[in-house]
């Protein structure tokens, strides 16, 4: 009987072992297929820990400690954002029996926990890092204040009152604010010089103040103070202080915790910089001018294990630096001083400048509308000009427009088989990346900015043109892009796009698109698009609306819309009917108050997010926003919150956003116009059916958008 016990026993462990074996083989074919990364088989001092990754929430030193417990380890390299990292042992049998021990091995972080597989590789690849100067006119003075001063400046803030009319405090959407001195309007992103508050600065400030003045780094005493708190996990979004309110020189004070501020160039370049607790942050020239900053709102930031300030030179997000660690936010108070202005700026930036009419004063409509493009050349133009480099500029306040994933297209997407290839074409800020955790999803958008925001959630996303994806032929299972080809110019460019994504398919291969609609009323039911227009605007001033036949296939009464006047394209009134199909759409860059209104439906992104066990993880069931896929197929990482989807808008393309809150941010705003090509009905699948080897499996309209899903036969 005993004998028999024991043989159950030993067919149990085997198959344990079986298990954690495929898994393990599972994990290192993804690492292949997806990272490039070539294990070996057979024993070598160095090993791959997939799952144990800065992205999947792990830091350097709970890894570090499991993996000392084998043995001497040399090296331990924690790629930012990756949910991987390469261990070296100084001797081999260390590296093997950390390979026969650790595969299959939960390592459990707070309530979190990951499983980890561990795969021999040759070699571990090493990057030399890149020093990034900091950006002209910032110095970063790390223990400017002390621990006493400290604590007497946190207690001179009051936050106990909700609704303080002397110091304006307001709970804006990833913070809470004072303002002393004078009152900065986040409506119109600027202060009223006539109207100071009742309360000046706070006493305990001025000998802050007078040691900035005898330090030099600045001449005079600011007038002006903002007081930020920002618990875990909030943020602000990226911005230059308004250069009408406010002199050249701002303080930035950093008490109670550490931060990470980014800096970004108009240029694309961003710079991170670390805020250690009781710095000084002096912006002055460029920095002040120029470059935006903000702060990314997450629970944890990637910081190095040592030497904070040496953060400011590297450039992680490129790779450059692996020795990086997870640094837990605490709360976070910010005291900003500034100098009101009363002349009008005069800085070297006119570009960036309201006072010299730069891109901060607004502007209706282009000053010389362009003409619909004659041929490749002007069409590449025109799209360069009126969507790269708009998405550019608008990257991080369209992002915040875009937190909820379409129904229907979720569905598309917890119907593709666990392990499937899908490419999102034209990602943007990677909202549909992380909704099916059982597929590898990878992203591309020709804005950098916006793949930076992927990379930032932890996506896997690069910067590529619709027209020639760096991906092998018939590499994925399925495609999807939405809200892209709208923007292609020429019916030439737009059938490439669709060519592009077919190409990308294998055999059997599914794609769906999405298209802005030039009916915007279907079967008698207006679009959410003009449900939302402004109720003032009375029927008599709208064009009248098609009604379009049941029958996709019926295109030859397709009205010929396709003209604009004096071949010139036509500024269009946001939530109106279109009355032609290429036009320029305005975006209303708004300040921080639109910002939290756009964003009020938006889920916190946070680095670490809580686990779940693979068992219940159908993505048919729930939506996952997970920003970190683990490896192996078990997804240790999923997000805590899902979303709802009976809250999902369907707003294309164009902004969520309504005519009261762009009323406001005309005041200051700056207004970039994009370029569409709006479908008409059956328009789509003409287009796609002229791509041999495919055929249109369904097709429909959703919310103001023609949307076909194709299949590769």
């Amino acid at each position: 009987m005993e004998s028999c016990v024991e043989n159950v026993r030993a067919v149990r462990i085997s198959k344990e072992e079986k298990k954690v074996f495929r898994k393990q083989i599972k994990a290192s074919h993804t690492l292949l297929r997806h990272e490039g990364i070539v294990t070996a088989s057979q024993p070598t001092k160095s090993l791959v820990v997939a799952n144990g990754g800065l992205g999947n929430g792990v830091s350097r030193e709970e890894l570090s400690a499991v993996l000392k417990e084998i043995g001497e380890v040399e090296t331990l390299v924690m790629p930012p954002y990756k949910p991987y990292a390469f261990v070296t042992y100084r001797l081999e049998e260390s590296a093997q029996k950390a390979h026969i021990h650790l595969n299959g091995h939960k390592l459990q972080f707070g309530e979190n926990n990951v499983t980890l597989y561990l795969s021999y590789v040759h070699s571990v690849p090493c990057e030399e890092e890149v020093a990034v100067p900091l950006p002209e006119g910032l110095v970063l003075v790390e223990d400017f204040v002390s621990p006493q001063e400290e604590v007497l400046l946190l207690a001179a803030i009051d936050w106990s009152s909700s609704n303080d009319e002397v110091t304006a405090q307001k709970a804006l959407k990833h913070r809470r604010v004072k303002h002393y001195g004078f009152e900065f309007c986040y409506d119109n992103n600027n202060v009223d010089k006539n109207k100071p508050l009742p309360a000046g600065l706070p006493e305990e400030c001025l000998s802050v103040l007078e040691n900035c003045v005898r330090d030099g780094h600045i001449v005079t005493i600011p007038d002006q103070l903002t007081v930020n708190q920002y618990e875990s996990g909030q943020g602000i979004p990226p911005h230059v202080d308004t250069h009408s309110a406010f002199e050249d020189t701002i303080l930035s004070l950093s008490l109670g915790a550490k931060t990470v501020m980014e800096f970004r160039h108009p240029d694309g370049r961003l710079v991170p910089i670390v805020l250690p607790e009781r710095s000084l942050l002096v912006m002055k020239g460029e920095s002040r001018y120029l470059w935006t900053h903000g702060i990314t709102p997450r629970k944890f930031d990637m910081v190095p294990t040592c030497d904070l300030q040496s953060f400011a030179h590297m450039t992680p997000e490129h790779g450059t630096n692996s020795n990086l660690t997870l640094s837990k936010r605490g709360t976070r108070t910010s005291f900003t001083f500034r100098k009101i202005r009363h002349e009008p700026c005069r800085c070297a930036f006119p570009s960036a400048c309201d006072s010299q009419g730069g891109c901060s004063a607004p502007s209706p409509s282009p000053p010389c509308p362009p003409s619909l493009p004659c041929c490749r050349a002007d069409a590449a133009q025109l799209e360069e000009e009126y969507v790269h480099q708009v998405y550019n500029s608008i990257a991080s306040h369209f992002s915040s427009t875009r937190h909820s994933p379409w129904p229907r297209v979720c569905h598309f997407l917890s119907s593709l088989l666990p392990g499937s290839v899908l490419a999102d074409v034209g990602c943007g800020n990677g909202k549909y990346l992380g909704v099916n955790p059982e597929v590898i999803a990878m992203g591309c958008d020709r804005s950098g900015a916006l793949v930076q925001i992927c990379a930032e959630r932890g996506f896997q996303a690069f910067v590529s043109d619709a027209l020639s994806i760096p991906l092998r032929t018939a590499s994925c299972d399925a495609c999807i892009s939405i809200a892209v080809i709208h923007h292609f110019s020429t019916q030439e460019r737009r059938l490439a796009a669709v060519g592009e994504l077919v190409r990308l398919l294998k055999p059997g291969g599914r794609a769906l698109i999405y298209v802005w609609a030039f009916e915007q009323e279907y079967n008698k039911q207006k679009s959410k698009y003009l449900k939302d227009q402004n109720k003032k605007q009375t029927e008599n001033n709208s064009p009248s609306y098609v009604t379009p036949a049941d029958d996709y296939k019926t295109v030859d009464n397709i009205q010929d819309v396709s003209k604009v006047p004096n071949g010139k394209l036509s500024v269009h009134t946001n939530r109106t009917a279109f009355n032609t199909q290429d036009l320029l759409v305005p975006w209303h860059l708004k300040g921080e108050e639109g910002k939290k209104k756009d964003s009020q439906k938006e889920k916190s992104k946070n680095i670490l997010v809580n686990s779940s066990s693979a068992s219940s993880l159908s993505s048919k069931s729930r939506l996952n926003c997970n920003p970190f896929s683990s490896l192996g197929h078990e997804t240790d990482m999923t997000s805590g919150s899902f979303l709802n989807t009976s809250q999902a808008t369907h707003s294309p393309d164009d902004a969520e956003q309504t005519s009261s809150s762009t009323q406001k941010s005309k005041i200051t705003a700056p207004i970039f116009h994009r370029y569409y090509h709006v479908f008409q009905q059956g328009e789509l699948e003409k287009l796609c059916l002229q791509i041999t080897g495919v055929k249109v499996q369904s097709s429909y309209h959703d919310q103001g958008n023609w949307c076909v899903i194709l299949e590769k036969v």
